[in-house]
């Protein structure tokens, strides 16, 4: 082990693994930082199948995400890969701990917070193909899901070219629908202004 030029906190984990009777050897790797190792190490201490993370491509915060997964008996091979970042991966966990399909978002395009608002629309049961696009950011993608929630016509919003002030019409369009008020004139000023 000294040999390997391991640092004290790594030495930590390979110390504590050792006492809890799990094999060391999976994760007494330098390439491994001590916050990696501690997830294997508990990977291991729980019997969870840790050759879906055990792999320095892996950052700890993944790691963390996918033994999660496993923990709760999810298909984890959904989100283990290393080109989703850990916030990623938990969008498509949490999809999974819903049973919903992940399919609609579990793609590298995305970014969490993407994600999260087609997550939320399976969730509610809506037709996320509307805007499950990576052309729509998460405020468009948020507007269009509320939308749906609250039974607006989202016909006039499926522009992802809409910019922050357009989506800020949007937002005051759908607030008015809500409320039963006569949204008209800024359905046709926004109209007006997403025109080239």
């Amino acid at each position: 082990m000294e040999n390997k030029n391991f640092n004290i906190y790594q030495l930590e984990q390979i110390n504590i693994g050792l006492k809890n009777g799990v094999d060391v050897s999976i994760y007494s790797n330098p390439e491994f930082n001590s916050w990696q190792m501690r997830e294997i190490r508990e990977g291991l201490e729980k019997g969870l199948d840790i050759s879906f993370y055990a792999d320095p491509k892996f950052e700890d915060f993944q790691m963390i995400q996918i033994r999660k997964g496993l923990e709760k008996g999810l298909d984890v091979s959904k989100y283990a890969n290393p080109e989703f970042d850990s916030r990623q991966m938990e969008q498509i966990r949490l999809g999974l701990e819903k049973e919903i399909d992940v399919s609609f978002y579990a793609n590298p395009e995305f970014d969490s917070q993407q994600m999260e608002q087609i997550r939320l629309g399976l969730e509610k049961g809506f037709d996320v193909s509307i805007y499950a696009n990576p052309k729509f950011n998460n405020y468009q993608m948020k507007e269009i899901r509320l939308c749906l929630e609250k039974g607006v016509d989202i016909s006039k919003f499926k522009n992802p070219d809409f910019d922050w002030f357009q989506i800020q019409q949007i937002k005051q369009i759908r607030l008015g629908l809500e409320q039963g008020l006569d949204v008209s004139k800024l359905v046709a000023n926004e109209r007006n202004s997403s025109r080239p």
